[in-house]
């Protein structure tokens, strides 16, 4: 598979099949994913594999939108993506390297979500990023430590569906060129 039939052919998934996911094949999708670049290569993210009655906890944690409590019960697995605070964007001083201050944190952790989700895709996985759910209610149920945030939630399976691309932006809308 090429980069651009893996990024072009990969689609959020919300229905799943009933097979499990094997650790090995995860740790295989994480090792991958642990090549997605961040600020100044500080790795802040982490992944937390949710299975069994601890993601039926979780699939609880989404009163703010109960769809994707509904998704969360059906997928065999759920990833939770946290970021080690306060190093992405930083010095060592704890000063700000620039203005847009720890706005890099969220920067790496999507850049790492993207990553595992296309090294998911192309070990035929589905997986669909959520990011509507009540984070201290889930990072209460995740027992996640003090020094990390809860980013985002990843639904992970194989696929029971195979959606269509939504329409996209012409190239025309998303480029401009400057001399």
């Amino acid at each position: 598979m090429t980069a651009k039939e893996c990024i072009t052919g990969r689609r959020s998934i919300r229905s799943f099949t009933d097979q499990p996911i094997s650790h090995e094949l995860l740790a295989r999708i994480i090792e991958t994913a642990s090549y997605a670049p961040s600020w100044k290569n500080t790795q802040i993210t982490r992944y937390i594999a949710v299975e069994g009655t601890k993601k039926s906890d979780l699939a609880k944690c989404t009163s703010i939108f109960p769809g994707n409590g509904a998704i969360m019960e059906k997928a065999p697995m759920v990833i939770a993506v946290t970021i080690i605070k306060g190093r992405s964007g930083y010095e060592r001083d704890g000063s700000f390297s620039t203005v847009k201050g720890d706005g890099w944190q969220m920067y790496d952790a999507g850049v790492a979500s993207e990553a595992f989700c296309l090294a998911a895709y192309e070990q035929g996985l589905g997986t669909v990023i959520m990011g509507l759910f009540d984070q201290e209610e889930a990072s209460k149920a995740l027992n996640v430590p003090e020094d990390r945030e809860l980013v985002a939630l990843i639904p992970i399976g194989y696929p029971a569906e195979s959606p269509t691309a939504p329409k996209r932006k012409t190239v025309e809308d998303l480029l401009t060129f400057q001399e």
